[in-house]
């Protein structure tokens, strides 16, 4: 068996334009249901949802069908929660809260063997080996892991050049909704003094080489961030689609509930 090539990882590098969907249902059934709807990447999101390794596990086997490549956004910054997402079979990671160049590198080191200046520790038995069935995989899975660093906050973003300059950093993510908390307009991504902020940050990162990315649930500003040069970004979210779908479907047969007609 060889090696799985993370089609994500090669669309960054090729500077294509990959559209995404955020993942907060932490369920391996909605996560198939969204993964076949033609999105290039599906955030399986473990920092802000109640998604545990095993569950992290069956979603990542729902999407392997699907097209949709998976990344998955780890509680934090830490090389045991990496080091089990990646046995599991997460190729891409997003690392949350990354502030400077420091912690980008340990960011990189974690998802990395010692032969290649890393932390990870060993097992031969892993679903990312395909259970020891992959020729080599210890000696090739760096080529198709993926790290990708948020940025999120002032001091964060004032690194930008730093992290980038991180061998082994494959993008940077900008933070909408903790950097608006940070510059003090908590709950408003769509501030002016946050969207000047965000639209710098994006330029300083595709100045420094890397492709930029970013997340949000309004379609025109998910146009403009593209616009503004974010390679890969994330346009929605599952929660925000079911409930917004069924509070509209409940709301066209509201009327009608304070009477019931007669029987014929």
């Amino acid at each position: 068996m060889d090696m799985i090539l993370n089609r994500f990882k090669r669309g960054l590098a090729e500077g294509q334009l990959q559209i995404g969907l955020w993942s907060h249902l932490s369920n391996h059934v909605s996560t198939e249901v969204i993964g076949g709807s033609g999105f290039d990447w599906i955030v399986l999101d473990a920092e802000h949802s109640p998604n545990e390794t095993f569950q992290l596990h069956q979603q990542l086997q729902a999407l392997s069908e699907g097209g949709s490549s998976a990344v998955v956004r780890v509680a934090w910054n830490d090389k045991v929660l990496i080091k089990r997402v990646i046995d599991i079979g997460a190729q891409t990671l997003l690392i949350p809260q990354v502030q400077n160049a420091q912690e980008a590198a340990e960011a990189v080191a974690a998802t990395r063997y010692p032969h290649d200046g890393g932390l990870r520790g060993f097992t031969g038995l892993s679903r990312a080996s395909r259970f020891g069935r992959i020729k080599d995989y210890h000696q090739r899975a760096a080529d198709e892991i993926c790290v990708v660093v948020q940025v999120e906050t002032v001091e964060a973003l004032e690194q930008i050049e730093a992290i980038a300059a991180v061998e082994g950093v494959d993008g940077i993510f900008i933070g909408p909704g903790d950097l608006s908390a940070a510059m003090g307009q908590i709950g408003n991504p769509g501030h002016p003094q946050v969207q000047a902020a965000i639209a710098d940050a994006v330029k300083r990162i595709r100045a420094a080489g890397k492709p930029a990315g970013i997340l949000t649930g309004d379609e025109a500003q998910a146009r403009q961030y593209i616009e503004w040069g974010c390679c890969f970004t994330a346009v929605g979210a599952d929660i925000a689609l079911l409930a917004r779908a069924s509070e509209q479907l409940a709301a066209r047969f509201a009327p009608l509930k304070n009477t019931c007609p007669q029987a014929a």
